[in-house]
């Protein structure tokens, strides 16, 4: 399928680059990404992979926005106050490319939906805010093979790392299971500096076309972490661990369950 001079013209600063090049682009317009949650993390992960060109992608939240989304959600505005987030946010990225295809689910991933959900997706990006979410995406990836970036946020802090499942560490390998309630703070208690998401979701989005693209070293086996207050990156190498309860030598999670009991947090902030 060749170019179309609108898209030669769209993409044209993608062309230039000898990384990507007219090949390259073709590769993200026939690339398939699932962006599981549309608050302030899947916000400039959504609107950067719609402006990259990637085909197809798939947001998945069952909530509605509200006023103290807007902090941070910048895919959302005043007047979607009350609207779906999947619709809201697909409203926005058809408006930056309307070449796309993009499939919303309007409800909350579990254990017997993410399955199937993932399974058409070439990349699953987690912009989840609770841990329930965070390992059931990690569990479902590991076990259908599915690549996958991680993101969390809290405050002034934030994290990312990208999960290559069968080769490098996988989200159980560094927090085998969830904290004990309260120990972390929530989302109202806590707060979370609104630029922040705009920071680990770029990340988070730059990962999914460089995979798709097959260039570039991913975040595999490092934990890249950043403070606002300090601006400061800091990268931390992890490893495989032969204990992980999925990906170890000797796993006991065979199949995705809910983690009812996990604390919700301000990953990406309800």
């Amino acid at each position: 399928m060749k170019l179309t001079e609108e898209q030669i013209n769209r993409y044209s600063r993608h062309i230039l680059l000898k990384e990507v090049g007219g090949k390259g682009q073709q590769k993200l317009m026939n690339g398939r990404v699932l962006v599981i949650g549309a608050g302030g993390l899947g916000s400039p992960i959504a609107l950067y992979l719609a402006a990259a060109g990637v085909g197809t992608i798939g947001i998945a939240d069952a909530d509605q926005v509200d006023l103290s989304n807007l902090q941070r959600q910048i895919i959302h505005s005043t007047p979607d106050v009350g609207k779906a987030k999947v619709l809201s946010a697909k409203e926005k990225m058809v408006a930056i490319n309307p070449d796309l295809n993009v499939v919303t689910y309007e409800t909350w991933v579990n254990a017997d939906n993410i399955l199937s959900m993932i399974e058409g997706y070439d990349f699953v990006i987690d912009g989840t805010d609770n841990f329930a979410a965070k390992f059931l995406i990690n569990d479902a990836c590991v076990l259908a093979g599915k690549p996958y970036s991680h993101g969390g946020i809290l405050q002034f802090d934030g994290q990312t790392f990208t999960v290559a499942p069968g080769e490098s560490p996988c989200y159980r390998c560094v927090f085998p299971e969830p904290p004990p309630k309260d120990v972390i703070p929530t989302c109202s208690r806590a707060g979370v500096i609104g630029v922040l998401p705009g920071i680990i979701g770029t990340l988070q989005a730059t990962e999914a076309i460089k995979y798709l693209l097959g260039i570039g070293d991913l975040l595999h086996g490092r934990l890249l972490t950043y403070n606002a207050l300090r601006m400061r990156f800091r990268e931390v190498p992890i490893r495989k661990s032969p204990k992980c309860p999925i990906c170890g030598e000797h796993p006991t999670i065979t199949e995705v369950k809910d983690e009812l009991d996990a604390l919700t947090v301000c990953d990406l902030g309800h």
